[in-house]
This record gives structure tokens, sequence and C-alpha cells, in this order.
């Protein structure tokens, strides 16, 4: 497996729009410090839900560009890796392969998958697709993040190496058949409501909806402002 493209980026204003984001990422040319809050120099616009220690690095499988080209039309935008916010673009490890709490190494530094990602409105200005946050979820080409267990260097060239699983029955693939498929299965949020490798964040979504009976509203997440 080939080393994945780094990349980071700095807030801006989405297209045809006032709002900032941090989605837009260029690959890196320099070795990078990864702290527990990611990348050195990388940004998130908004604090309150992108970034911060469960969701340090976004990794977006560059596996699904092409199926992403066939399906919207062969849009510049995926002509390069960033195009979904990603900190980490590698081919040969989808949400398939890889599951919740798998560590890695990378460089100097130690990382440890969290959660998927939910996908917000933002992609849907950032591609120009009015329902694209839709599609990400729909079709779990979701990607997810890293939490950081040992801060380091990181630097092109260097690879990603499994190290330990600690979960290896919930892949990220099956953390989105969950949430977003099987929506009530008592069985398996309970499970999810107890996997001490997962964030919190999933967790107490879990356990909500046991309590609940019902499936969280994402209409805000997806659409955005109205």
């Amino acid at each position: 497996m080939a080393p994945p493209t780094l990349l980071t980026g700095k807030a801006s204003l989405l297209p045809g729009s006032t709002h900032l984001s941090g989605i837009a990422k260029i690959p890196a040319p320099a070795p990078l410090t990864l702290t527990p809050t990611g990348f050195e120099g990388d940004q998130q616009a908004d604090l309150r839900v992108h970034g911060g220690p469960e969701k340090a690095l976004h990794h977006y499988p560059r596996d699904h560009y092409a199926t992403w080209s066939d399906e919207i039309g062969p849009l510049p935008l995926l002509n390069a890796a960033g195009a979904f916010g990603e900190n980490i673009s590698l081919t040969g490890m989808t949400e398939a392969d890889v599951a919740v709490g798998d560590i890695f190494r990378i460089g100097t530094a130690l990382v440890q998958v969290s959660q998927g990602r939910q996908p917000c409105w933002k992609l849907n200005l950032r591609f120009g697709v009015p329902d694209m946050a839709r599609r990400v979820q729909r079709t779990g080409r979701t990607g997810w993040y890293y939490r950081v267990l040992q801060s380091g260097i990181v630097a092109p060239g260097d690879r990603l190496e499994l190290v330990d699983r600690l979960a290896p029955d919930w892949s990220i693939a099956r953390l989105w058949r969950v949430m977003y498929v099987d929506r009530m299965n008592a069985q398996d949020l309970a499970a999810m409501a107890d996997l001490a490798v997962l964030a919190d964040g999933w967790r107490r979504h879990a356990a909500r909806r046991l309590e609940r009976g019902r499936v969280e509203d994402w209409t805000a997440r997806l659409e955005g402002p109205q």
C-alpha cells in the first residue's frame, strides 16, 4: 500500500456563500506536527461540530473518488485529494476494512479510529450538489476520524501501519449500518452504547435512541440553515 497523502487547510468562505469552512485541504509539502487536536496549522471554522480530540484527523478513501465521478459527474474538485476535507487520503483502505479502535502508527505518532463521519450540509456547497451530504450518508462512503494517542511528527511518505485492533467486529461500515440503515436494532444499539473505543458522541446517539425509541432528526445537519 502506498503512503497516504497528508492534507491541511485554512478556513475560507464556501463557494457562493458567507459561511466559513476548513473543508478545502491541500497536500502538505513538508513534515507536520500532529497534536491531540490535529495537524498543526490545519483549521476548522466551527469547533462546536468539527475538530477536537475525537475528530483530530479525517481520513477519506481515495477509492471512492471514481465512483463519485461516475455518479455526480467529473467535477474538477475530484481530480485531486482533499475534496471531502480529509487530512489523510489513501487508496486500499475503506470503511469495510477499518474498525473503530484500530490503532495505527504514522511517522512518530500513534492514532486510533474513533468514529465514522457524519456528513454535514457544507458538502452541498463545496460540491455544488444540493443533496451531497445526504448522498454521502446514504452510500456509507463517509470516511472516518482518528483520535491521537501519541503526538509526533508525520512526513509525506510516512506509511500508515496497523499496530492493534481492539474491536475488529465493529467496522466503520457496520457502525454506518446501525446508525443509518438498521436504525432501531436494539441489540446493536446497546452494544454501540457500551463500546469503550467509540467516541462518546456516537455512544450517546445509540443510548438516546434506545431510551426514546426513535431516530434523531438529521435535517439541520444535512441541509443547513434554511
